[in-house]
């Protein structure tokens, strides 16, 4: 039988923290005051107070310094991928898209070697072969724009590639379906316009068919 799950004392203090952290008791930036008085203040142990510290240090709301304290970092605890991803709409995740892969492209224009030209063009082939089955064309489409991204070699452009795309596999299969069309010969086409553009280092066109590309799926949805 399944039971109630009860707050230990260190997630009630961490709540309690929280919530003045949430009514501006402490700005941001700000320091704690010290254990001994935050476990007076709360009715609980040092330990406890130590506990509900860390939990919130490791969710981003504190941060403690050796030597130095307890500093407010955030004023609140951030949404997880998953729960902002499921509150967005297409719009948004277009256009989070359009900054990470156009971005992408321009730099992969500068930074690219012959060893990633040639992965993004086994990619594009790949791609190219993948046009009859949707969910097996969106991976192909997956592969070959982290190839750009990580020819980027920016390694924050590809971690947020890498956070956020995938996630996104679903919602992607789902856009192309209500679109009613997936690898036609124009898209396949823009695609190897991209990547012509990335190989002879021409970083704003590539940046500005990236984007065209993504909008106009936007606009047709």
């Amino acid at each position: 039988m399944a039971q109630i799950r009860r707050e230990s004392l260190a997630e009630q203090a961490a709540g309690l923290l929280l919530g003045r952290i949430r009514s501006e008791e402490w700005v941001l930036g700000a320091k704690l005051p010290g254990e001994t008085t935050l476990a007076l203040q709360l009715g609980v142990g040092r330990s406890t107070v130590r506990e509900a510290i860390r939990d919130l240090a490791g969710r981003g709301v504190l941060q403690s310094r050796q030597g130095s304290g307890v500093f407010v970092t955030a004023l609140d605890v951030a949404d997880d991928w998953d729960l902002v991803l499921r509150r967005a709409d297409i719009n948004a995740v277009i256009e989070a898209r359009c900054a990470i892969e156009g971005e992408g492209a321009a730099l992969a224009a500068e930074r690219r070697t012959p060893t990633e030209i040639r992965a993004m063009r086994r990619a594009l082939k790949s791609r190219d072969e993948h046009r009859s089955g949707l969910e097996a064309h969106v991976d192909a489409d997956m592969v070959f724009h982290r190839c750009i991204v990580e020819a980027s070699h920016n390694e924050i452009l590809l971690g947020l590639f890498d956070e956020f795309v995938p996630r996104l596999r679903a919602a992607m299969i789902d856009m192309l379906r209500i679109r009613g069309e997936f690898g036609s010969d124009a898209d396949q086409d823009v695609h190897a316009d991209v990547l012509d553009a990335i190989v002879r280092r021409d970083g704003e066109a590539a940046q500005a068919l990236s984007r065209a590309h993504l909008q106009s799926m936007r606009d047709a949805l």
